[in-house]
């Protein structure tokens, strides 16, 4: 796609001197052929050249920079349709977990800043309130991330398939336009990074709650590592990963990096470096 953007812009930038070598043979069959004339008219001759040259070229300017805008646009609506059109089939089959981009601007008051949660990697985080009432997570991911379509549709791939009280739950997902959004549970205590760097938050982590994250969070891995139908690496597991309930129970999130094993598969043959250093699985 950078190629064909990069051919349009080659081409109009070296019609550009072009343009301007037209305007001085214009500029050159204006001037004044005798050159006995007066200064005085040689001086009016070049005050008309340059009103009428320099508003054309300014025009014509605007027009090269207008026509690469529209050009983008068209390229980059062409790109999502197609890729709407791609994962079509895929999505299908998951229409009951799909909402309505409507829906979820109205449940985040158009993802106000006073809904917003913070913002990850991949964009945006938002509380929402359903018209049933029920409270969820919105995860807007960024436009301007490609790969964020394959992570995307991995998650909920992903997520559709497991069911453990320490994972965060997936309720549903939005691919409508430029847009992809998740929608999670509602964890009322945000995630464990929250209270382990802040002095004010730290007190309300005992050794017994501390405790009770740590297995939970070591069930919820073994269910990824063993009792699953599918083996799950998260390949991303750091502390602003793991939301807390309402009772502070830990609940695994974020797998836009997991790497799914096939039944009988021991290990992947995935060498991309992924996650965030410091936590990458080894």
């Amino acid at each position: 796609m950078a190629i064909i953007m990069d051919s349009h812009n080659i081409f109009l930038l070296s019609f550009i001197p072009f343009l301007f070598s037209t305007y001085q043979s214009e500029a050159a069959s204006l001037s004044p052929t005798n050159t006995t004339g007066s200064q005085g008219k040689g001086r009016i001759s070049s005050k008309t050249i340059v009103a009428v040259v320099v508003p054309v070229s300014v025009a014509v300017l605007i027009f090269i920079v207008g026509l690469c805008c529209l050009l983008k646009k068209r390229i980059r609506n062409k790109f999502d349709s197609d890729l709407e059109r791609k994962y079509a089939s895929q999505f299908s089959k998951l229409d009951s977990l799909q909402y309505e981009f409507a829906t979820l601007e109205a449940a985040t008051d158009k993802f106000s800043e006073y809904n917003k949660l913070g913002e990850g990697g991949y964009g945006p985080v938002y509380k929402g309130i359903l018209p049933n009432g029920q409270e969820i997570v919105v995860k807007r991911l960024s436009r301007v991330s490609r790969q964020s379509v394959e992570e995307f549709k991995n998650e909920i791939e992903v997520l559709a398939r497991l069911q453990q009280k320490n994972l965060v739950r997936l309720l549903g997902f939005c691919m409508q336009k430029q847009e992809r959004i998740l929608v999670y549970e509602y964890m009322a205590n945000q995630s464990l990074d929250y209270f382990l760097f802040n002095p004010k938050k730290q007190k309300h982590l005992d050794w017994t709650k501390r405790y009770e994250i740590v297995k939970g969070i070591a069930q919820g891995i073994q269910y990824f590592h063993e009792d699953a139908r599918l083996k799950i690496i998260h390949g991303d597991l750091e502390p602003s990963n793991i939301l807390l309930d309402s009772d502070m129970n830990p609940k695994i999130s974020d797998l836009a990096f997991a790497k799914i094993l096939l039944i009988g598969e021991t290990e992947g043959n995935d060498n991309r470096i992924v996650g965030t250093f410091g936590f990458l699985a080894p």
